[in-house]
């Protein structure tokens, strides 16, 4: 019997590159260990949902059930259920991000929505995301990011968007590790890596007293 042909979906899947894959051995190569260790990944293809709604409308109340989480209501907030979180952008905006495959995610929400006033598109192919962790991470985004990033304003679950160096992202403080998640625009991805990753060089050496 012959082996089946590979649908079209699983060609596609096969043939995709990540905005930053050239880059991931530089990456691993500048990870730092001990206690000023941070280190950089890329977590490429998470789908990402651009959502906009009334959040005082019927839609908003059907498209809570369907993420199994509410709409943070508040610029900073998210939520999360199961593989998916939920970003604030605006009043009436938010993106939601999710392991699970963006097509139908995505399916989701049109149904949910159910016509009312509003839009749900799939925006995963427009940014890619980064993974800053470690004790020295707040120190390295400190160095271009012009929020205050001090735990005692800024924390876990917490989501905003800034830039970094020269570049716009959405920021997401992940856990007090601290882990953060940036999510640039693709075509700016190259250039905030090579940022990052030189604003982590210093910390590869000891500390200057």
């Amino acid at each position: 019997m012959a082996e089946p042909t590979p649908g079209a979906g699983a060609r596609t899947a096969a043939l995709r590159r990540s905005p930053l894959a050239h880059l991931e051995e530089r990456m691993r190569a500048t990870a730092v260990s001990g206690s000023r260790g941070v280190t950089l990944a890329e977590w490429p293809f998470i789908t990402m949902v651009n959502l906009r709604v009334d959040p005082a409308s019927e839609a908003a109340d059907r498209i809570e059930k369907a993420l199994g989480a509410p709409l943070p209501r508040q610029c900073g907030h998210t939520a999360a259920s199961g593989p998916h979180t939920v970003v604030w952008l605006g009043p009436d905006e938010w993106l939601v991000l999710s392991q699970a495959e963006g097509t139908a995610v995505a399916a989701e929400l049109r149904d949910a929505l159910a016509g009312a006033a509003g839009s749900v598109v799939d925006v995963s192919a427009n940014r890619t995301t980064l993974e800053l962790s470690g004790p020295a991470a707040r120190q390295v985004l400190e160095k271009g990011c012009p929020l205050d990033l001090h735990p005692r304003t800024f924390g876990p679950g917490q989501a905003v968007s800034t830039t970094v160096g020269p570049v716009a992202v959405l920021l997401w403080q992940v856990d007090g590790a601290p882990t953060y998640r940036l999510f640039p625009r693709s075509s700016f991805a190259d250039y905030l890596a090579r940022w990052l990753i030189d604003a982590m060089s210093e910390y590869s050496g000891p500390e200057v007293p």
